[in-house]
């Protein structure tokens, strides 16, 4: 296992690379660094080309990106342009902190559900139970995110408020913290995730509950499930211990790629919710061309997702003995 885990690791080193070349090429490319000091009327060129030569600007491409990415493995992510030369990396770092709470917590209960539906889906397959959690699966897949963030905003923000004749409402429709709070409280932070929290679980709870579906009727027709039955096993023990746990494999492939990408931003949701996390962050650098923070932001998703996909393969030797032996 620590060989695989090695030769893995070498292999994410020069598809990073890759990456952060295409991701510095792109978002210079994109962003347009120093474009309004450009197209300004009123700066003169020496001006102009001062400020070009401050931020490194002046300078080859090439020679842009290997200063970049020096700075970049010591930590250094540059300052923004358009933030008053604030340090990027603080900036992502709470941003990030903040996606992760919200992406965990979605994430962990999508799970939960998900596979709990799928199961119940699997074992008692074309009953009514099986339809009626199909129909729900296929509804969730199908609803958009920002349909749904506006419609959950709509009834607990406006509807559910004038019913209840509460205000503010129960469960706030945006922000991170209620108007005044000072320091930090955890049912005020709990309130503020819950609509955030149930318009990213849908459509995950959907995904993961077919995938646990398809992969559980897989297993459960395997041979070694009918020799755990030909023991005389309950039949509660063999799907539980010997078909829930093979059938993980294909799900936990797919929540390590989708908390890859969430990591990176969850744009629709958290600019639906005004929630300060990596999507608005990233649409906010995309849209005020500060490309420092552009690619921060950037790299921070293609590491996620890279480091996620070998997190997954980590826990199939977990899941299946079998994977973990051949590894070796």
């Amino acid at each position: 296992m620590t060989r695989f885990v090695l030769r893995r690791i070498a292999t994410m080193v020069p598809i990073l690379l890759a990456i952060s070349f295409a991701v510095f090429w792109a978002a210079n490319r994109i962003a347009k660094p120093g474009y309004d000091i450009a197209i300004n009327p009123r700066v003169s060129p020496a001006d102009r080309a001062a400020y070009l030569d401050s931020l490194g600007l002046n300078e080859p491409l090439p020679l842009r990106y290997l200063q970049w990415l020096s700075d970049f493995v010591r930590g250094d992510l540059g300052t923004s342009l358009v933030r008053n030369g604030s340090e990027v990396w603080p900036i992502v770092r709470t941003a990030l902190t903040n996606t992760l709470v919200l992406v965990g917590t979605a994430v962990v209960l999508s799970l939960a559900l998900g596979i709990a539906i799928g199961t119940v889906s699997a074992v008692r397959r074309n009953s009514f139970a099986d339809y009626a959690m199909a129909t729900f699966s296929f509804a969730g897949i199908s609803i958009p995110v920002f349909w749904l963030g506006l419609m959950l905003q709509l009834f607990f923000g406006l509807y559910l408020a004038n019913w209840l004749g509460v205000t503010p409402p129960l469960l706030p429709t945006a922000g991170l913290y209620s108007p005044g709070q000072q320091g930090f409280d955890l049912v005020d932070r709990i309130r503020h995730l819950a609509l955030p929290t149930m318009t990213l679980s849908l459509q995950l709870i959907a995904v993961y509950s077919r995938y646990m579906r398809a992969s559980l009727l897989d297993v459960m027709s395997s041979d070694h499930i009918r020799v755990a039955r030909g023991k005389g096993l309950a039949e509660r023990t063999v799907v539980i211990r010997h078909g829930v746990r093979n059938a993980l494999i294909p799900v936990t492939t797919q929540a390590a790629v989708d908390i890859g990408q969430l990591v990176g931003g969850l744009i629709v949701t958290e600019l639906v919710f005004q929630y300060p996390g990596m999507g608005r962050l990233f649409v906010d650098a995309m849209t005020g061309g500060d490309y420092p923070m552009l690619l921060a932001t950037t790299m921070i998703i293609a590491a996620a997702v890279i480091m996620m996909n070998l997190a997954a393969d980590l826990f199939y030797g977990v899941l299946d003995p079998r994977i973990r032996r051949g590894s070796r």
